[in-house]
């Protein structure tokens, strides 16, 4: 075979094997030691590494992704006690958006801080994860329970409920770590440190039956309203409207829930925007509903008033 020919092949090969082990999130990874003395940095480096490599390289459903569908994500780890020679605790920031139709925008799904996160990690340690495995290691396990909420949440915004497959499998991770002898970490039992904030409240929230109209709510919110706004852009800012007029619905059923708190989080900014620009009563409105969830940030919601 002439080598031209062969390094055709060659690249072909690669690129093949590339794409197979593409998985569906294109995720960014940071790990801060602000605080830490003792642990060389290059443990921290290769762990971002490996983390990263973890998270893009697992096929985490049965869909196949084009490259440029993947959704886009960051996990940015600050690290603030070492509690042994491999295990550490801190915190976690999970961030994920989604692209709307139409337009180059790339809007907020995700914004959530896990104040709770303690984890093992050796260098050259393998990450590995077992979806029905009870002994799964603690870092793996919290990767795999943000991925599968980040797609929940992502395939909700495209189609009804969509992401219910998701929540099944990050539902029975919580149940099999419940479930285990050996991962003690705290996160994901109702009791926390966190109140009502961990990881068992999230996926507790998000399969609640009294948060189903919130998961519908966003379904109107993305593909009835802003994937619209290229389109109609009245009947588009309607539509988002009446989605927040839902989201409010699920605040006063469920107060003080999670799922609400995580919403203003993510789309503060965002409402803020859309809404400097309508009606008077549909700006009054929408100032009302978001300072309701979200009190601590009312000041930021006065600006929808002008």
């Amino acid at each position: 075979m002439r080598p031209f020919f062969v390094l055709l092949l060659l690249c072909w090969m690669f690129g093949s094997i590339q794409l197979m082990a593409q998985g569906e999130l294109n995720a960014t990874v940071k790990v801060n030691t602000p605080t830490l003395q003792k642990n060389d940095r290059r443990v921290f480096d290769q762990l971002e590494s490996s983390l990263r490599e973890f998270i893009n390289n697992t096929k985490w459903s049965q869909d196949a992704f084009e490259p440029e569908e993947r959704i886009n994500c960051s996990f940015i780890i600050t690290v603030s006690e070492e509690l042994d020679n491999n295990a550490f605790k801190g915190e976690i920031a999970i961030q994920s958006t989604r692209r709307i139709f139409g337009s180059g925008y790339d809007s907020p799904l995700l914004s959530h801080l896990d104040k709770e996160f303690q984890f093992t990690y050796e260098q050259n340690q393998p990450i590995e994860f077992q979806p029905d495995a009870a002994d799964n290691q603690n870092l793996a396990a919290i990767m795999a329970f943000y991925a599968y909420i980040i797609l929940a949440m992502d395939y909700d915004s495209f189609s009804l409920y969509g992401g219910d497959p998701f929540l099944s499998l990050a539902q029975n991770l919580v149940t099999n770590i419940q479930n285990s002898s050996t991962n003690n970490t705290p996160g994901w039992r109702p009791t926390s440190n966190d109140k009502n904030r961990s990881r068992f409240w999230m996926i507790e929230n998000l399969t609640s039956a009294r948060v189903k109209p919130y998961r519908a709510a966003m379904y109107t919110y993305y593909r009835k309203g802003l994937d619209m706004l290229s389109i109609n852009m009245d009947q588009a800012k309607t539509n988002v409207f009446n989605a927040l007029e839902e989201v409010d619905k699920v605040n006063s059923a469920y107060f003080n829930s999670m799922i609400i708190q995580m919403f203003a989080n993510a789309k503060r900014d965002e409402v803020v925007e859309m809404w400097k620009i309508g009606s008077k009563d549909q700006r009054e409105r929408i100032m009302q509903i978001m300072t309701k969830m979200d009190p601590a940030n009312g000041g930021r919601y006065r600006e929808i008033g002008g």
